[in-house]
């Protein structure tokens, strides 16, 4: 983040968030506490020798940050616009109507001995099951942390479309995800028993057979924007990556106020250094109390035969015109 960006974020954490200095430590120095902690993943003992500050100004202000941070959510969160009939853009103009790309990504925790077990994932790692969606700059507009390692990717999209301002997709819009979620209204899958991971495809025996495969092939080009921003996000932030000395409740808002900060450092610097450092393919994926319903957006996850169709249409016009142009 540059010296234009940090200071916005004061400025708007101060006006907006409510963050108010103190006798002794500023608002800027607050601010670089909280970026420490999230960037380096250093323990509350180093960053006192660090900042020359008590162990207990530094969880004070690291907390207080956090609070400020997650209240300015609306200002930080981006509204994905769908792709029309005029995009150009190869990747995404087949894709009418598609607001972005969503996934699930594990984030490790710490858990008490008694819950550990709902906590561990199929890998075998004790972490949270997050779920995120971006749009094609890789922005987020909704994230969902608190879920089990060992809740289904399908289950915690389920309880994200019929919570109370949970993620809500517009009837006729829709978001690209992978075979772990169901293909309906408002979540568009690839064709399960096929070909489907990048690394798969490629020129002459292993190029695409049929229209199925290359309509995955390139479902899996254009939901990779996803895969990206996760791995930018755990590249950004060090405490994302390994299991913190926080509660589980206080790491999944850590989570979100990454996330949120994403955004913010994507949206005002005009070049992001770190997004060189990541692929631009990265091979991933494979597999409350209700609110009222609203006939302008999905407000259910289910399979749909007319969503199927579509589909399909959609497949064998993208292969026809390949086709066409060999």
């Amino acid at each position: 983040m540059d010296r234009n960006a940090f200071g916005r974020l004061c400025f708007f954490l101060e006006n907006v968030g409510g963050l108010v200095r103190t006798r002794n430590v500023p608002i800027s120095e607050q601010v670089a506490i909280f970026f420490t902690f999230l960037a380096h993943h250093k323990k509350n003992r180093v960053m006192k020798f660090d900042f020359k500050r008590s162990g207990q100004t530094i969880s004070k202000h690291f907390n207080v940050v956090l609070e400020a941070v997650l209240r300015i959510h609306n200002l930080l969160l981006v509204d994905p616009q769908p792709i029309d009939e005029n995009c150009t853009d190869f990747q995404w103009k087949w894709f009418n109507g598609c607001l972005g790309a969503l996934d699930g990504t594990y984030i490790e925790v710490r858990s008490p001995l008694n819950v550990k077990a709902r906590y561990r994932n199929r890998k075998g790692e004790v972490s949270v099951n997050v779920l995120a969606v971006c749009d094609r700059s890789m922005n987020y507009s909704f994230v969902l942390s608190g879920w089990e390692g060992s809740a289904a990717d399908s289950r915690v999209l389920r309880d994200a479309v019929t919570r109370p301002n949970g993620l809500r997709v517009p009837t006729g819009n829709y978001y690209l995800c992978d075979c772990g979620y169901t293909n309906g209204p408002g979540f568009l899958a690839p064709y399960r028993g096929v070909r489907y991971h990048l690394d798969e495809f490629s020129t002459g025996t292993t190029a695409p057979r049929d229209y199925r495969e290359l309509f995955n092939i390139r479902h899996a080009k254009t939901r990779n924007i996803i895969e990206r921003s996760f791995a930018l996000l755990k590249y950004r932030w060090a405490i994302l990556r390994s299991n913190s000395w926080y509660p589980i409740k206080t790491h999944n808002r850590i989570i979100m106020a990454c996330c949120l900060l994403h955004n913010f450092i994507r949206t005002t610097m005009a070049y992001d250094p770190l997004e060189d450092e990541v692929p631009e393919y990265l091979v991933g994926g494979g597999e409350a109390q209700k609110a009222q319903p609203d006939p302008d957006y999905v407000d259910q996850v289910q399979t749909s035969q007319v969503w199927t169709n579509w589909r399909e249409t959609m497949a064998m016009e993208m292969f026809n015109e390949w086709w066409g142009n060999r």
